[in-house]
């Protein structure tokens, strides 16, 4: 299988992508912002198509029309502050009728974008190669060096800038790695299906993680395991890489819900055992249902405090 030079390609695309866009999906869980990633794609797919009917370069228009997306969501969130998911609704509106009516337009191309739609393994050329490397390498700067103002900003904006964090541009600038990230990992999994591949790590990272570092080590680890499995499949079954990947990816999510559920339910029991067996030797009474204490959940924990300058905040990176 890895002989082949597209393999090779999607291989390596696909682990760079996985890595970012996974770290991409726990800061958008954080900010509530879980759908901006499948708005961002449709806004892609009419890049795509405005591009393929002008004659551009379709991934260039692609990218192009992703980022210019994103600064237009945070613009229009500034206006929409109470109903700030009202931004996502708009430009999704307006990139998914824009791809549709630029399609209808150049009819002899409809064929072409089933690979943009659903990914294609063989649809990762070296030009797209240079956008997801590129798009990697500037998310994965951005990350490490504002992962502390953006881990403030997630949670309480009011209080980050009364801390001193500009807020404005590190949002503007946290959208427009958004849109590159987004537009990078369409050849890989599809405009239809990108939004998996950033929100399905995360959401089994948050579910699982104690703190923010281990949540971001998880959805990097998820993303790799479910992007080279649901590739190896879509090379072995013909089917499209971006269901493949996504199932895969589902198929961890509720694996990881169900044992960590059952969990909860094995240390419960054992709590009770233990309470009923010192409840015996101290009282001679078997000890009360309500008497173990309560076993908190291991979701990713909000800071306890955002008044004294971030402290807490900086401690729990």
């Amino acid at each position: 299988m890895l002989h082949y030079d597209f393999m090779q390609r999607a291989f390596c695309a696909g682990g760079i992508i996985a890595l970012v866009a996974s770290v991409l999906g726990v800061h958008l869980m954080l900010r509530r912002q879980a759908l901006m990633a499948d708005m961002l794609s449709h806004v892609s797919l009419a890049g795509v198509a405005a591009g393929a009917y002008l004659g551009w370069n379709p991934s260039y228009a692609g990218f192009a029309a992703a980022v210019a997306g994103a600064i237009a969501v945070e613009y229009i969130r500034r206006s929409y502050r109470a109903y700030s998911e009202m931004s996502i609704a708009i430009i999704m509106i307006g990139g998914l009728s824009g791809a549709v009516v630029l399609m209808g337009l150049n009819k002899g191309m409809n064929k072409s974008f089933s690979s943009y739609l659903f990914g294609s393994v063989v649809a990762v050329n070296e030009t797209e190669l240079i956008l997801m490397l590129a798009a990697a390498a500037v998310g994965a700067i951005f990350f490490i060096l504002l992962r502390r103002p953006l881990y403030q900003i997630a949670f309480d904006e009011e209080t980050a800038q009364t801390n001193g964090i500009p807020v404005r541009p590190i949002s503007m600038l946290f959208s427009i790695v958004t849109g590159m990230i987004v537009a990078a990992a369409m050849p890989i999994v599809g405009v239809l299906l990108v939004s998996a591949l950033i929100v399905l790590p995360a959401a089994l990272a948050v579910r699982l993680a104690r703190s923010f570092a281990a949540a971001l080590i998880i959805a990097m680890l998820v993303g790799m395991a479910g992007v080279f499995t649901g590739l190896t499949a879509s090379y072995e079954l013909g089917t499209p890489p971006g269901g493949t990947i996504a199932l895969f990816l589902l198929a961890l999510l509720i694996l990881g819900i169900v044992l960590k559920k059952a969990s909860v339910i094995a240390g419960k029991l054992g709590n009770r055992q233990n309470l009923t067996i010192i409840s015996k030797h101290q009282t001679g009474q078997p000890a009360q249902n309500g008497a173990f204490p309560r076993i908190k959940s291991n979701k990713l924990a909000a800071p306890a405090t955002h008044t004294h300058g971030g402290t807490e905040n900086e401690s729990y990176v």
